[in-house]
This record gives C-alpha cells, structure tokens and sequence, in this order.
C-alpha cells in the first residue's frame, strides 16, 4: 500500500509498504478514508522527537472503514465507519477505568525511554515515534488498530469525514482544555494558539458556558475563524498579551488559561530570541514562550490547562509565579475515549462542526505538499486533510 512516511529531519516522502495485518486478536484493519495532519507531527518533522526512524509512517488523526477485525473483537463489525482515538488504550489497566486513557499502562510496548525519562511510560499513539510505541500512522491506505473494541468509535451517518476525522484528535483535546481548566459559566478564558487544537478548546469553552473567551495567534486568518465562533482575538504580533489581557479583565486577569502551542511555540522580545538560540543548539528540549506567558497572566487561584505537547525540559519556568499565585496546572495527551462519544452525538446533532478546520483537502499522493503549507502555515492552512 502508500503511505506518507518521515524519512529523516524535515523529509517526508509517500513509499509503498507492506499493507497491515491483525497481530492480536483484539486488532481490527482500517481502510483509511481521511487523515489530518497536526501541529505535534512538526516536531516529528523537525527533529526535535527522539527514536524515530526512516520509514515510519507518519499520522494519528483519522477516519475510515472497518475491513477486518480479530476473533476477540466483540463491538465493531466490517464495513463499520469509524473514527479512531490517536491515543491507544487498552481498556483494562487501572488508568484507563479512570479514564485516564493516555496513562494506560499497556499498549505502549516500548516504555523504556519515557521511564528513563520521565519516570514512568504513557500510553502508545499512532505514528508517532518508537517512544510511544512505534505504530505505523494514519497517512496511508490501512492501518492497523489495537484494541479496537475501546479506541475505535462509530460515526453517525450523518457526520461527514471532515468533521468525523477531528473527532479522532482535535476536538477531544480541545475538550479536555476546557475540562482540566474546570471552565463553566461566568469564567473568563485565554487560549495560546489558534491551530485546530486551540480552536477547538475556544469553542469547547464557549459550549460548556465560558463568558469571554480570548484567543492568541498571530496569523489574521486563524484569528478570523476565532472570532467567527465568538471568541476576542489578540495578535501577539501587534500588542503586549500579559497588558491587554489585563485591560481585557480589568486587571484581574483570566480565570483559565489554555496552552495550545507547546515545545515550538513563538513569540516576540529578547525571551523569545534566547529560547530559540537555545533550542536550536538544543541546549533546552522545548520553548516555553507560551506557557510562561499564560503562568504569569493567569489570575490569581486559576487554572492553567497545558495541551501543547512538550517532551522535555523547559528552561526559566515560573516556578515561583505558579506557587505564589496559587495556580492549579494541569495537561496531558489527551484522554479522547472520555469525550469522543459525546462530540460525535453533538455533531449528529449540529452542535460542533469542525469542518472549518479543514482547509487543504488532498490527496495522499500529495501529502510531502500538504505538510510544506502546513508547517509553513501557507495560503491559509489550518489542516491538511489526506484522502487515500
């Protein structure tokens, strides 16, 4: 079959690989029908992800068609569209009963670098390097899914793929932002990033009751589609954030702050220059611009929600800002299997459309293409979306 697959630092290539098959029998086959790129894939791209190797495949946002599915298979049948979480749990250890699905002790079948580093392992997500378990990803015509009783999700027949897909990743991480900031009515929200996932996490705010919510990006067109949904947008480009986040909640500040960018995030100033100096000689794993700006703006006794993925260490963290403000800081992978049936109900129902997102539908063929817009954020790319 064809696959998108990274071949070496900023090199992406589609190949033909052997089609996949069931290794367990708990696995189903699922032909591949759309499958989005995502912001945590550029730092696949750009090197800054240990254990990957030449040919891997590259994606972990996707919908498609069961075509086969093991004997112990029990809930999904064939010719079942579903979308896929691109985290995989396996449905029985004690994280994912606590529905803390991206911790789940079992489907990550290489855990010992993330013991080594970080103490102990978390769950497997498709293609995305030998760390989480060295699955092969979504940008191709199959794919193989684990424990597919528990990470595999029918969709309603009338959710289309381009919204169905980032159900898969997008919207459930954006959910999650909004759920570890415990958002509700009243609360004033600030989001970092206006990619899919921040978009998402403004309009998961806005659903569960949030009063304000206030997006930051620099790209006029990301900031367009947020306010479209009924969030204020700020240009970090143009204004000092922490001063008119203040004006903006007369001097209080927001009561949760949601980081969407993560270890590549940007920035402006003399900051900003050092993380970059310092990343590029990779003397620090990640740029923290973003979260030490949402730690210093966040009111007082409020919430700071990190879904922007680092990997690493993030150097001049405001250690001192979280325990003398009183904050509460949470994240993690997202636990899409806690929220993935009920945003796909909300489609059904017209309440969340996350076709928007989907700005450059391509072909698979077309995928190293797809990846130069996206990462480049070029002729207005928000998400790439591949179809085999």
């Amino acid at each position: 079959m064809r696959a998108l697959c990274w071949t070496g630092v900023n090199e992406v290539s589609v190949e033909d690989v052997p089609d996949p098959g069931l290794l367990n029998r708990q696995d189903a086959v699922v032909k591949v029908t759309a499958s989005s790129t995502c912001g945590s894939d550029l730092h696949l791209l750009d090197g800054y992800v240990p254990t990957m190797m030449a040919g891997d495949v590259l994606g972990h946002e996707f919908v498609g068609e069961v075509v086969e599915t093991g004997p112990d298979v029990r809930e999904r049948r064939v010719g079942e569209r579903v979308t896929v979480c691109s985290i995989i749990g396996c449905g029985r250890c004690h994280y994912c009963k606590e529905g803390l699905w991206s911790l789940c002790d079992n489907s990550n079948p290489n855990p010992g670098f993330l013991e080594t580093a970080n103490g102990h392992a978390s769950a497997g997500i498709f293609g995305y390097s030998h760390a989480l378990g060295g699955f092969a990803g979504s940008h191709a015509e199959y794919v193989r899914v684990p424990y597919a009783d528990v990470n595999a999700f029918p969709v309603p027949e009338n959710v289309p793929d381009a919204s169905a897909v980032f159900a898969s990743d997008a919207v459930p991480t954006g959910w999650m932002g909004a759920d570890l900031g415990e958002v509700g009515p009243g609360d004033v929200v600030a989001v970092w990033g206006c990619g899919g996932v921040g978009q998402m996490a403004a309009l998961a705010s806005l659903r569960v009751g949030a009063d304000r919510v206030i997006v930051i990006d620099r790209f006029p067109e990301r900031l367009d589609m947020a306010a479209e949904m009924g969030a204020e947008i700020l240009n970090y480009g143009e204004t000092d954030v922490l001063e008119a986040l203040k004006e903006l909640t007369g001097g209080r500040g927001p009561d949760v702050c949601i980081e969407a960018v993560g270890m590549e995030s940007h920035g402006t100033g003399a900051q900003y220059a050092y993380d970059r100096v310092k990343h590029a000689l990779r003397l620090q794993t990640d740029r923290g611009i973003s979260l030490r700006q949402a730690i210093h703006a966040c009111r007082k006794g409020g919430v700071v929600s990190v879904l922007g993925v680092f990997l690493g260490v993030v150097d001049k963290f405001p250690m001192g800002a979280v325990m003398n403000k009183g904050l509460t800081l949470r994240g993690g992978q997202q636990h899409g299997h806690r929220y993935i049936p009920m945003i796909l109900d909300r489609m059904s129902k017209g309440e969340i459309d996350a076709s928007p997102l989907l700005t450059h539908p391509m072909r698979l063929e077309d995928g190293p293409r797809g990846y130069e817009l996206f990462k480049k954020k070029q002729e207005g790319c928000v998400r790439a979306v591949f179809r085999p």
